[in-house]
Parts: structure tokens; sequence; C-alpha cells
């Protein structure tokens, strides 16, 4: 249990009514992301105020008319997953610079370079990011987020985000471990079984081209044949 001099507010308000729990702030952050912390450990005091720096406890009987419940647990859930949790300014930015690696490194992985046909780098695309100015939200998917800084990078280097459906065939003694292998890769558009090999059809964005050609390779001891059919 975090001390109260270490915790910070955690709020939500339901019909103009405000409540908050004081938790400490890392833990709650993981919590919410689905990390199996207990909730005595993340509260550090097991009650629910209307104004946490006063000390205002609110009610058992307007806990239950705005949660359905008294249960301060089962409230600070609610509060942790859906509400605001407040941080501080260093704990912002490492969640921000986290973030803007993610973001980078899906663009990364989805777009290419339409002159070369090759993938930018994460780092020159967290290079660009930082010269449009781009403010990252800590708190949103960073696939959420992808949309909108590739609308504002792309003046700064150009990107095509570019899909590839590709033909492999891979001889039938490795096609049992590689098949497996090759659906958590990528979707199946199409697959057949043969005598002499597995045949499949993958989508797979342009930027993972060289790694997913790597990966298949290494499961099939460079056996397999792959090709690409059509650029989506």
């Amino acid at each position: 249990m975090v001390s109260i001099d270490q915790a910070v507010i955690a709020r939500m308000t339901k019909a103009g009514h405000h409540f908050e729990i004081l938790v400490d702030s890392d833990k709650a952050l993981a919590y919410r992301k689905g990390q199996p912390y207990g909730l005595e450990n993340i509260l550090a005091v097991r009650q629910v105020f209307k104004d946490a720096k006063k000390g205002d406890r609110v009610s058992d009987a307007d806990l239950t008319k705005h949660f359905g419940t008294h249960d301060v647990l089962k409230v600070a859930d609610e509060i942790i997953r859906h509400g605001e949790i407040q941080i501080t300014t260093e704990h912002r930015r490492k969640l921000i610079e986290e973030k803007t690696k993610e973001i980078a490194d899906i663009i990364s992985k989805q777009g290419i370079d339409p002159k070369s046909g090759l993938p930018h780098p994460p780092q020159r695309i967290m290079n660009a990011m930082n010269e449009a100015h781009i403010n990252v939200d800590p708190f949103k998917s960073a696939q959420e987020q992808v949309n909108s800084v590739l609308e504002k990078i792309r003046p700064i280097i150009p990107i095509s985000i570019q899909t590839l459906e590709v033909a492999i065939k891979i001889p039938m003694q490795y096609s049992g471990r590689a098949a497996a292998a090759v659906r958590n890769m990528a979707p199946i558009k199409r697959e057949e079984w043969k005598s002499d090999a597995w045949y499949a059809v993958i989508e797979i964005p342009a930027g993972m081209q060289s790694s997913i050609y790597a990966k298949i390779n290494e499961l099939t001891g460079g056996t397999a044949e792959v090709k690409v059919v059509k650029k989506v």
C-alpha cells in the first residue's frame, strides 16, 4: 500500500458528482493496462472522497446511487479503469516517450519509402515526429494515433502505407511448425495442403516484408518459396 504522501488522485465524475481515490500512480496505470495488481496494494486508503485533499468522504448511499454498490474496491476498480489518473511530470514524459516509440515502430512496420521501397527506421520517424511538433497522447493507444501522425509527418518524409499479398510454399517436412508460426505473423487469405507442401497466400504490411521472409527462411532452413503476388 502506497503512503498518502506519495499517492496521487484518481477521479471520476458522474451526474455532476465527483468521486476521488488516492492511488499509487504507477500501479494504477499498470492495473488499467491489465496487470494483476490487487486493489489493496494500489489504494493509499480504502475510502472514496468528494474532495481527497479536504478528506471529504462520499457516503455509502451516494456510492450505491452512482455505482450500484458501496464496496470501495469495486468503486475503485471503475474509477481506475475509466477515470482520470494524475501523474507526475516525469512520469508523463516517460509515458509519452514510450508511446512515441510504439507509434514509430508501427509506422516503420506498415509503411515504406516510396522511392526506395524500404521501410523507414523508427528513429527517422521519431525525428520527423519531433520536427512536426506532434503531441502524443500517452493515454490513447498507439494505433489510434498512427493516422494523424502520418498526416503530419508526410510533408517531412515520404511514406507509403502499402499491403502485400505474398504467396508462400513450404515443403511438407516443415509445414506443421511453419504454418502455425505464419498464422501468428499474418492473416491467411488462402491456403491449400498438398502432398508435397503447404501453399498459402498471406497479407503483410510492406515494411515487414524482410523480417517475415527471414523468419520463414529460418523456420524452413531456406527451402520455402516466397513471392509477392499483389500490392494492395
